[in-house]
């Protein structure tokens, strides 16, 4: 299948397919798959954005899987050392740049204020003992209705 390719090997390859999770590249007799996180240093919304089919592309070989036939494929990876990103390194963001509002899995997983969390348990302590009473009240009265 890839007697010629080899993990790590940079090779030139066209782009024949695109799909909304990454891009198949012709390497001659083969295909690969470009994943959508690998073709570009930025956050890809639109693959469509940064390439099209027809593109001859450089690509680095990440893996070769002979029993699947399945080559993964870097077109991020294949930049020259100065043009790569960091895969640790957010890109800078200006300090006055408005942020989008949080979603709601956002502010719910957001920790709350730590000004007294012991009178915020208490008071939750409270409210449940309350609830747990009236509940208990209310099935008292239920049985007591029944044994008569």
């Amino acid at each position: 299948m890839s007697e010629k390719l080899e993990v790590g090997s940079i090779v030139e390859g066209k782009i024949v397919r695109i799909k909304p999770f990454g891009a198949i590249v012709s390497l001659g007799s083969v295909q690969g798959l470009v994943h959508i996180s690998q073709v570009a240093n930025s956050f890809v919304q639109d693959i469509n954005d940064h390439i099209k089919i027809g593109d001859i592309v450089k690509v680095k070989v990440l893996s070769i899987d002979e029993e699947s036939h399945k080559i993964a494929l870097s077109i991020r990876d294949a930049l020259p050392r100065e043009e790569r990103q960091p895969r640790n390194e957010k890109p800078f963001r200006k300090p006055n740049q408005t942020q989008k509002p949080a979603s709601p899995a956002e502010e719910y997983f957001r920790p709350q204020s730590a000004a007294n969390p012991s009178s915020d348990f208490e008071e939750k302590m409270k409210e449940w003992a309350k609830q747990s009473n009236e509940r208990h009240t209310s099935l008292n009265k239920r049985a007591n209705k029944r044994s008569f």
